[in-house]
C-alpha cells in the first residue's frame, strides 16, 4: 500500500479502517480467486453501498475480459451481458486509462450507448469502476454498481481506491498461484510419465521370464495412466487367433481372460496387428467391429496401439478407459509406451530362442565333453588316459579335506592346474586361492612375500605389506617349486604348519592363520633332505599327502585331445578358423617325448595357429627334437612332403622301412634295452600296434 493509502485509512472511520484489515486478513487466508471475491464482498458491503459487484481479470493471450459479478446480498453469481462487447464496457475504458470511472445514469438520461442501456435494464443508478494494478502489471478494473443515484462521491472512491490495491495484490498472488500450481501438476504429470518409460525400462532389462515381464508392464501402464484396462495381445503360433498374453482389467468378464484366443480377422486387434497402424474409439464402436464385451459400460474409449518392431508387427498393445474422449492428447505417449512394450517383446522373443539354441548347444558340448574330457568332470583338464585317471582320483580323495598335500611332478606338467582343482572340490573353494612361485621371487624377498612386513621393516618398506599367508586365511594358498625355498626360512614355514602363526617383519605382534597348504616340487625333495638342501621336518610335515601328476609322455592318448583343445583355444582368441589337424602331423605329434610336457605342447600348437593361413593346423615339425632314429619320419611329414593321399603314401613308406631296419638290426627283438623300440625311441606297445598296422613280418629264412 502507498504512503498517500495509509494517512488516508488512517483518517477513514474506525469501522472502514477494521474492513480494511479484514480485507488483508482475507487476501492471506483466500487461495481461490472466486472464493477470495465473495469473502470480499461480505467484508466491504459492511461499509460500502453497492447492489452489485464485479472483477474483470484481463486475458493476455486471448485479449479478452473473464468478468465475474455478485449479487451483494445473496453472494449468487449474475452472469454477464453476452451482448456488450469488450470495448464498450466501462472495465475496457478503465483498463486502457488506469484511472478510476463512476457513471452515473438519471432518470431522464437521453444518453445512448449498451452499457447504459444494460444499467437501465437492470435499476443501476451509479457505477464506480477502479483500475485493478500493482507495480509489476494490469490485472483488469472493479466495478461497484449501486440502484441509488449518485452514492460514489469523491470520498468513497479514495476509500474503493485503497480496496482496491489490496484486491489487485490479492488476484495477482492468486492468479499467480494458480498458475503455479497448474504449472507443478504439468510438471508431476510428467514426471509420473517420465518415471512409468523408466518403470518400464527397468521391466525390459531386467525380468526375462516372458509372462512376467508384460503383466509387470501393463499392469505399471495402467497404475501410472488411470487406465481402466490394458492389455497385450500376440499372434497365436496358427498365425489366425491373437492370443491375451497379459492383462491387467479388474472389471473384465470370466470370457476375456489371459490366454483367450480371438480370431484375428474377427476384432480390433487383428485389424490393428495386420495393418500396422492404431485404432482409437468409443466403446460402442469398438463392440460393432467384434471386441468382447468386457464391463457393459455405455461410456469409454478404446485404443489399440501395434507393437512395431524393426518394421514388423509383432503384437498389439490395447488400453480402456471409461470416459469418453479419454485419450485426446496422450496418443504420442501411448506411442512411447507401446514402443517400450514391443522392445521388450522382442528381447523375450529372442530370449526364448537363445534359450532354446543354448539348451541344443549345451546337450551337444556336454557330448562333445564325454568324448574329450575324463568322467571325473575336471572343467579344466582334458584327458582321459590311465595315469592321469589315477592322479585325479588322488586329488578328489584328498579336497574334502584339509590335509596338506604335496604335488610333484615334470615342469609343465600341470601341477597348478591340479592345485586348482583340489581347491575348487574342497569346502574352502568360496575363500581365496593364493598362489607364489618361490623360485620366482629373489631370496631377500620371499619371507616379505609370504608373511608380510610392516613400514619400516627394511630399506624401501615405505608401507605396511600384508603377507600371502594372511591373505589366504579361510582359503588355500599354493606354494609352487616349494624345493626353492631356503633353509633359514624353511624353519618358520614349518611353524605356520605346524601352529598356524607367524610374525610380520618388524613386528612382534603374534597372527594366526587358517590357510591350507598346497605344494608343489619338480625335485626330488628326499633326495635334498639327503643332500642337507631341505629340512626333513618340513619335508614330512609337507609330505602328507602326495599326488604324482604324470609327465605327457606317459599320456599318450591324451595329446590328440590337448592338441585340439588349444588349436580351439588360440584360434578363437587370434580370430581364426582352424577345422582340422592333419593326421602326419598328429601321428607326429604323438610320438615325440615332450620334455617341457603340456606347456611345451601349448607353445607348439600357439606357434601353429599364428603361422597357419587355412582350416588345417599347419605344424612346423622342425620346432620337435626328434632322436636320430626319427629324423627320416619326420622329414617325410614336413610341410615340403607332398599333400593329402601322396603325404600319407610317403609317411607310411617311409616308416615301415625305418622299423624293418631298426627290426633287422636288433635281429627282430622288439622289447628291451636292445630292442627296436629303444633303438627307435618308441614304447614297446606302440612299436607293436605299428608293426600290426603297417603289416610288417618276419621273412623266413
Amino acid at each position: 500500500m502507498s504512503n498517500g493509502s495509509e494517512i488516508l485509512a488512517a483518517a477513514l472511520p474506525e469501522t472502514r479502517y477494521e474492513t480494511l484489515i479484514r480485507v488483508s486478513n482475507a487476501i492471506g487466508t483466500y487461495r481461490d480467486p472466486q472464493d477470495l471475491f465473495r469473502a470480499l464482498v461480505r467484508e466491504l458491503h459492511r461499509v460500502v453501498q453497492f447492489d452489485r459487484v464485479g472483477v474483470s481479470i484481463h486475458d493476455e493471450k486471448s485479449n479478452t475480459f473473464h468478468r465475474h459479478f455478485l449479487d451483494a446480498e445473496t453472494e449468487a453469481a449474475i452472469p454477464p451481458d453476452p451482448e456488450l462487447k469488450m470495448e464498450e464496457s466501462d472495465a475496457w475504458w478503465v483498463y486502457q486509462n488506469q484511472e478510476p470511472l463512476i457513471t452515473t445514469l438519471a432518470p431522464h438520461d437521453t444518453e445512448v450507448c449498451h452499457f447504459r442501456e444494460i444499467l437501465k435494464k437492470h435499476g443501476i443508478r451509479s457505477v464506480c469502476t477502479l483500475p485493478l494494478t500493482t507495480a509489476h502489471s494490469k490485472i483488469g478494473a472493479l466495478t461497484f454498481a449501486s440502484k441509488a443515484p449518485d452514492i460514489y462521491t469523491a470520498e468513497e472512491v479514495h476509500f474503493l481506491s485503497v480496496v482496491a490495491e489490496q484486491i489487485a495484490l490479492a488476484f495477482d498472488n492468486a492468479l499467480h498461484f494458480a498458475e503455479a500450481q497448474a504449472s507443478q501438476q504439468q510438471l508431476h504429470r510428467k514426471s509420473e510419465r517420465v518415471g512409468l518409460l523408466l518403470e518400464l525400462t527397468n521391466h525390459v532389462v531386467s525380468n526375462l521370464d516372458f509372462r512376467d515381464l508384460l503383466r509387470a508392464v501393463v499392469a505399471s501402464t495402467r497404475r501410472v495412466m488411470g487406465f481402466d484396462g490394458a492389455g497385450v495381445t500376440l499372434p497365436d503360433s496358427d498365425n489366425t487367433h491373437m492370443r491375451i498374453y497379459a492383462m491387467d482389467f479388474p472389471f473384465s468378464v470370466e470370457s476375456v481372460q489371459e490366454e483367450s484366443l480371438v480370431p484375428i480377422d474377427e476384432d480390433i486387434s487383428g485389424e490393428v496387428f495386420r495393418t500396422g497402424k492404431l485404432w482409437c474409439g468409443s466403446v460402442q464402436e469398438a463392440r460393432r467391429q467384434g471386441m468382447k464385451d468386457t464391463a457393459q459400460a455405455e461410456v469409454g474409449t478404446v485404443c489399440v496401439l501395434p507393437l512395431l518392431s524393426r518394421g514388423r508387427v509383432l503384437g498389439t498393445f490395447g488400453v480402456v478407459k471409461y470416459q469418453d474422449n479419454a485419450f485426446a492428447g496422450d496418443i504420442e505417449f501411448l506411442t512411447q509406451i507401446a514402443n517400450q512394450v514391443a522392445i521388450a517383446v522382442e528381447n523375450a522373443l529372442a530370449f526364448g530362442e537363445i534359450r532354446e539354441l543354448k539348451d541344443k548347444l549345451a546337450q551337444e558340448k556336454l557330448y562333445l565333453e564325454d568324448e574329450i574330457r575324463s568322467e571325473m568332470n575336471f572343467a579344466q583338464i582334458v584327458g582321459t588316459s590311465a595315469s592321469l585317471r589315477k592322479a585325479l582320483k588322488r586329488v578328489e580323495t584328498v579336497a574334502p579335506t584339509d590335509s596338506t598335500v604335496l604335488i610333484y611332478g615334470e615342469t609343465g606338467a600341470g601341477k597348478e592346474l591340479i592345485a586348482r582343482a583340489i581347491h575348487d572340490l574342497s569346502p574352502r573353494r568360496s575363500k581365496p586361492f593364493v598362489k607364489l612361485n618361490c623360485a620366482a621371487i629373489p631370496t631377500g624377498l620371499l619371507e616379505s612375500e609370504l608373511f608380510g612386513h610392516e613400514k619400516g621393516a627394511f630399506t624401501g618398506a615405505i608401507a605396511q605389506r600384508i603377507g600371502r599367508f594372511e591373505v589366504a586365511n579361510g582359503g588355500t594358498i599354493f606354494l609352487d617349486e616349494i624345493g626353492e625355498i631356503p633353509l633359514e626360512l624353511q624353519t618358520k614355514l614349518l611353524r605356520v604348519l605346524q601352529e598356524r602363526e607367524f610374525e610380520r617383519l618388524g613386528s612382534s605382534r603374534t597372527l594366526r592363520t587358517d590357510a591350507r597348504l598346497i605344494a608343489a616340487t619338480n625335485r626330488d625333495l628326499e633326495a635334498m633332505v639327503n643332500e642337507q638342501k631341505f629340512r626333513s621336518d618340513l619335508f614330512f610335515r609337507v609330505n602328507v599327502f602326495p599326488v604324482h601328476v604324470p609327465p605327457l609322455r606317459e599320456r599318450e592318448g591324451d595329446i590328440p585331445l590337448l592338441a585340439r583343445h588349444f588349436a580351439q583355444q588360440f584360434s578363437r582368441r587370434m580370430n581364426k578358423v582352424i577345422e582340422t589337424i592333419p593326421s602326419a602331423a598328429m601321428d607326429a605329434l604323438c610320438r615325440y617325448h615332450w620334455p617341457g610336457n603340456i606347456r611345451e605342447l601349448q607353445n607348439v600348437i600357439e606357434r601353429a595357429v599364428i603361422v597357419s593361413t587355412s582350416p588345417a593346423l599347419s605344424v612346423d615339425l622342425a620346432d620337435l627334437n626328434f632322436s636320430k632314429a626319427g629324423r627320416d619320419l619326420e622329414r617325410a611329414i614336413s610341410p615340403k612332403a607332398p599333400a593329402n593321399g601322396a603325404l600319407h603314401d610317403v609317411l607310411e613308406q617311409s616308416e615301415r622301412q625305418q622299423i624293418l631296419k631298426a627290426l633287422e638290426q636288433c635281429n627282430w627283438v622288439v622289447a628291451g634295452p636292445n630292442g627296436a623300440a629303444k633303438h627307435l625311441g618308441m614304447k614297446r606297445s606302440t612299436l607293436q600296434q605299428r608293426i600290426r598296422k603297417l603289416g610288417i613280418a618276419r621273412r623266413p629264412a
